[in-house]
């Protein structure tokens, strides 16, 4: 039950991120999930244990690092797109 509530928190924060950045993470919901986790384990990294934990996740440390990865991933698929056509 404990994966369930880890997908679910996860999705929600890749969501959160990406509506505060205005772009939308490549893949949707699944795109969401990865976003929300390696945003986690980023913002964990460098914030630290920081805000209410749910999830596994500590909130404020993990929207932040989902925030600069999707603002990092939508800038580098920004940049493909340019130079493809």
């Amino acid at each position: 039950m404990g994966w369930l509530w880890s997908l679910i928190i996860g999705g929600i924060i890749g969501w959160l991120a990406g509506l505060i950045v205005g772009r939308d993470i490549p893949g949707g919901v699944i795109g969401n999930i990865i976003a929300g986790f390696i945003g986690g384990w980023l913002g964990g990294v460098v914030f630290g244990e920081m805000g209410p934990e749910m999830g596994g996740f500590y909130i404020v440390p993990a929207l932040i690092g989902a925030i600069v990865l999707v603002a990092i991933v939508s800038l580098i698929f920004r940049s493909m797109g340019r130079s493809r056509g």
